[in-house]
């Protein structure tokens, strides 16, 4: 008779040899020799089978599956002990840097250069201070009342309570309700007619404003995907094929470059270099180095680079301003009253840490072609290291949306966007039009754009066109950068309403202007991320008769990051980090914010973002291996091969009167000497200047927001409680400065 089986252990795998292989205690692995064998998976079910199997071959099955299973326990709780020692070591670093950077006692306070106005800077930081207080008192408070047998498991609860403890009192007088059940029913009563209703109001309208500004972030999001799904981009007529101008066929207008920088000697090289390798006709393409550096020994450098380049047979000037007024728009305006810049037709910006590809004006210039309404024809920006820290990568998530979504989208639709600043191409004739550029804000990309878009010109995005930068590495760069970009157009918004209104354009582009462009992206954004998330959650924590509902804490704000973070899919790893930092960017953002639309002090400052110089590392030291490709009348193409460096490729090749140029960083012996010099005490000076600080904002937000976790977690609110730790804890990081560029 067949031998019979329990079904339950058909397919159990008993015996099977392994062999473990083990690099390290924290890498291995096991790999089957053979297949189980048939007598591996029987297990006798009565006396009648132990025939079948031997003792002997019972026992030695035995031992083999406990010896490993004893290995394999043993590696995993090696590799398990091995990751608490490193979470251990992690936390024991992090709580040295923590301790650190509280004895340093370095604050935003203590910052010189800090673009905000001291007085108020105090004010507002003291309104956080007397919320973080005033929240601490009613955490002890509410925990007392906790004990006492005022339990928050739902509003309603609290107000039965309170109503059965006054009937009983009511009922038989001689029952004396303690001082504190006295005192803590006055508060419930208080909360619910006088404080939770406004509560409640403001909640609301924070939230209808949230839900508008989702409505417009979805229907970017949709013309993003129409565009895309339909590929529609815009069509350039046939322009600049060959530098052979000779017969009149190619399309090289006049062509002015300009270069505004100040005091950015990590940078100045790439940006010349990128720009001298331009493949235009160098009759008709003027490079304008625009220097506003007041330090001595830059203006060395940079004139020093430029006549290297002059050598070398660019058309290149340098231009130097004795008096700095205007900041950057000052620095424009001036290069543009120089008398030659009549005989060109379009200019080109560059920022300088920009490096465009040597083909960037064949690839933008033909868009104007036979187009005379076309202003600006814009290109994106690309990022050398986006991936250097956390705080790069969250920046490159909002960049990315910003120009594959908003920028392309309006460009597409509404021929209108916010020109950047630099990577563009301006027709002469649209910024004189438009009254030039002008001093009024620190935004005069923005001004310059609008009055543009006020006298009907048009522009054109280029999403596939793009020009390498960097970004900002360290918190200090960044924060002061977004109080720039958000209290600049507060400022112009005031300045351009009278003439939106009376401008000729059509109502609903004004209309566009003004509830879309300014009002919604540029006030109610940062007004709601910051009232909405930071003081308002945190008080209904405590007047829990003002709700916020779980789907605005915690859906939507969910919904809203995944489509933000679309256009940069590599980063959705970092989705919950990004929807964080965006909420802790939202004290800066809002404070910028207040200081344009009420022209507060320092709305009115211009801080020049710190550059690392990455995108140009290895430039000084690298060889560049370059073979002609194909000669085309004066133009070469070339090979390159990049030995180092962040840099693209076309950032390193030189083509000025087809002859190949030297790598861009050598120079003259003496000026070779300057530099290591400038190197030497830039390493000295370094350890004195550059360090990072405690944002006292930030960290008082922080506290705010923890307390709160804590108060809801009284109530047993689980998204609410959630949301209010990690937000805190990204306030707290934050604020500690952990979050970009760390300097020992």
């Amino acid at each position: 008779m067949a031998p019979s089986f329990n079904w339950w252990t058909k397919e159990t795998h008993r015996g099977t040899p392994v062999v473990v292989k083990m690099e390290n205690p924290n890498n291995w692995s096991m790999v089957e020799l053979e297949g189980p064998s048939e007598d591996d998976f029987l297990i006798p079910n009565n006396n009648n089978n132990n025939n079948n199997i031997s003792p002997y071959k019972r026992e030695k099955n035995r031992n083999k599956n406990a010896k490993q299973l004893t290995w394999v326990l043993l590696l995993k709780a090696h590799k398990a002990a091995g990751c608490l020692t490193s979470i251990a070591s992690a936390l024991f670093n992090l709580t040295a840097v923590i301790h650190r950077r509280v004895a340093a006692g370095r604050t935003d306070t203590t910052d010189h250069k800090n673009t905000e106005n001291p007085a108020v800077k105090n004010r507002f930081y003291t309104c956080i201070k007397m919320f973080l207080w005033l929240s601490v008192i009613l955490l002890g408070f509410e925990i007392a009342a906790y004990f006492k047998g005022w339990h928050f498991n739902a509003p309603d609860l609290q107000l039965q309570y309170l109503y059965s403890l006054d009937f009983h009192t009511f009922a038989n007088p001689l029952v004396v309700k303690s001082v504190f059940d006295s005192f803590y029913s006055k508060w419930v009563l208080i909360r619910v007619e006088y404080l939770a209703p406004p509560l409640q109001f403001l909640a609301n309208a924070c939230i209808v404003l949230f839900l508008i500004q989702s409505v417009d972030r979805l229907v970017l999001c949709l013309g993003c995907f129409w565009v895309k799904m339909r590929k529609i981009k815009p069509v350039a007529k046939q322009g600049a094929m060959d530098l052979e101008s000779g017969d009149g066929t190619g399309y090289y207008p006049m062509v002015l470059v300009q270069i505004p920088m100040c005091n950015e000697k990590e940078v100045y090289q790439q940006s010349i270099g990128a720009v001298c390798c331009l493949e235009w006709p160098k009759s008709r393409l003027l490079i304008q180095v625009l220097d506003d550096s007041d330090d001595p020994t830059t203006q060395t450098l940079i004139n020093e680079e430029v006549r290297k380049w002059q050598k070398e047979g660019a058309n290149i000037i340098y231009r130097h301003r004795v008096i700095r007024e205007g900041y950057k728009a000052g620095n424009l305006k001036s290069a543009m009253n120089c008398s030659y810049v009549k005989d060109y037709e379009f200019v080109a910006i560059f920022d300088a840490d920009f490096q465009p590809m040597p083909d960037f004006l064949k690839r933008t210039v033909p868009y104007f072609k036979d187009n005379e309404d076309i202003g600006l024809v814009q290109a994106r920006w690309s990022f050398v290291n986006k991936d250097e820290n956390l705080l790069t990568r969250l920046q490159h998530i909002n960049l990315a949306f910003h120009f594959e979504v908003e920028q392309q989208v309006n460009g597409i639709f509404l021929n209108f966007f916010g020109f950047n600043g630099t990577a563009g191409v301006w027709r002469i004739k649209a910024l004189e039009e438009s009254g030039g550029w002008l001093e009024r804000t620190t935004v005069e990309d923005m001004d310059i754009a609008v009055r543009a878009h006020l006298h009907g010109w048009k522009f054109i995005f280029l999403n596939d066109v793009e020009c390498q930068c960097e970004l900002p590495e360290s918190y200090e760069a960044y924060r002061k950068q977004q109080h720039r970009w958000h209290s600049g157009p507060m400022q112009l918004f005031r300045l351009c309403l009278p003439a939106i209104i009376k401008s000729k354009i059509s109502i609903w582009k004004k209309g566009n202007l003004i509830f879309l462009f300014f009002l919604l992206r540029k006030l109610i954004l940062p007004f709601y991320s910051f009232t909405l998330f930071c003081i308002i959650l945190p008080m209904t924590m405590f007047i829990p008769e003002a709700t916020l509902p779980s789907w605005v804490v915690c859906y939507i704000p969910a919904t809203m990051s995944f489509l933000n973070i679309l256009p940069a899919p590599k980063s959705f790893p970092f989705i919950v980090p990004y929807l964080l930092f965006e909420n802790t960017m939202s004290v800066t953002k809002f404070n910028a914010m207040v200081s344009g639309l009420f022209q507060l002090g320092s709305a009115y400052e211009w801080v020049v973002t710190k550059k690392s110089g990455r995108s140009s590392e290895g430039d000084l030291a690298s060889l560049v291996e370059e073979k002609p490709k194909h000669q085309r009348g004066v133009s070469d193409e070339w090979e390159v091969t990049k030995k180092s460096g962040r840099s693209s490729e076309g950032d390193l090749t030189s083509l000025v009167d087809g002859k190949p140029k030297h790598q861009r960083g050598v120079s003259v012996p003496d000026l070779e000497e300057l530099r290591e010099e400038i190197k030497e005490k830039e390493k000295k000076a370094s350890r004195k200047k550059k360090h990072n600080r405690i944002y006292t904002k930030e960290l008082a937000l922080a506290f705010l927001l923890l307390t709160a976790s804590v108060r809801s977690l009284l109530s047993a609110q689980g998204i609410h409680f959630y949301f209010l730790l990690f937000q805190g804890i990204s306030f707290l990081l934050v604020g500690l400065d952990l979050i970009g560029e760390q300097v020992d």
